[in-house]
């Protein structure tokens, strides 16, 4: 059976993100569910994320139809908060039985140990996403922001994503700190034995590494991500490969 990794998808729940969306959700409905048994979403599946008690966003509709097909075609469905959609949590899991991961995963592929994080916050330089990071988390923030009209909030939130795309420069060559900083974080977790693999998202840029570890080798992959390159991961139970799907016109 495979297992599936995808990350930073950037989904928008305004007319802006449609065909971004669209194609994410065709991606969902072309999972072969007789052979992918597992789905890890490796954080910033949504552009914005907040859970009301009530409400979800409209715009997120189809995407959520998508995955709770998947949950009723048994596929096991684990979601890594990103720095988007850190506010991740009761709805996803009690409705769609995702198994939310606050922080990193742990999770084995055969007998790989798999380190799964999303990667934000692990510039050690990088300490205005840090104070950005505290600061959206806080209690009375989230409070506060529970109090909005849902509308006034998701144009907030559109402003609060620009900010946090800006504090943590992300790039597409992997050249940048951010990749280098995911980089040197797997590095040390392969080194000390930490983990087989490790995961991650974040930086945009689809990389696969193998590094030495205390037993040998081990493996450093980054998805990529699903706005611009269309990639994601497939594991299949002897080696983890990228898939490349349709060009978004991110890339163009």
């Amino acid at each position: 059976m495979k297992t599936i990794v995808v990350s930073d998808a950037h989904l928008d729940a305004t007319s802006k993100g449609r065909e971004n969306t669209a194609s994410f959700v065709r991606f969902l409905r072309g999972l072969d569910t007789s052979q992918v048994n597992r789905l890890i979403v490796l954080g910033d599946l949504f552009d914005f994320w907040f859970e009301y008690k009530h409400v979800v966003f409209s715009g997120y509709f189809e995407v959520l139809r998508a995955f709770a097909d998947l949950r009723d075609q048994g596929v096991a469905l684990h979601f890594v908060c990103g720095n988007h959609d850190f506010w991740a949590g009761r709805f996803l899991r009690d409705e769609l039985h995702f198994t939310i991961h606050t922080g990193e995963a742990r999770l084995d592929f055969g007998e790989r140990r798999g380190l799964l994080v999303h990667g934000d916050g692990l510039n050690p330089k990088d300490w205005g996403y840090r104070i950005y990071k505290w600061i959206a988390r806080a209690r009375p923030i989230i409070w506060l922001f529970g109090v909005l009209h849902p509308d006034w909030a998701m144009g907030i939130a559109r402003c609060i994503s620009r900010t946090s795309r800006a504090l943590t420069r992300t790039e597409t060559r992997g050249e940048g700190s951010e990749s280098k900083a995911l980089r040197a974080f797997a590095v040390r977790m392969l080194a000390e034995g930490e983990a087989d693999v490790v995961l991650t998202g974040h930086s945009h840029c689809p990389l696969r590494e193998e590094h030495p570890t205390r037993n040998g080798s081990g493996l450093y992959v980054n998805t990529g991500d699903w706005l611009k390159h269309r990639s994601y991961v497939e594991w299949d139970e002897a080696d983890f490969r990228f898939v490349h799907e349709e060009t978004s016109p991110e890339a163009q």
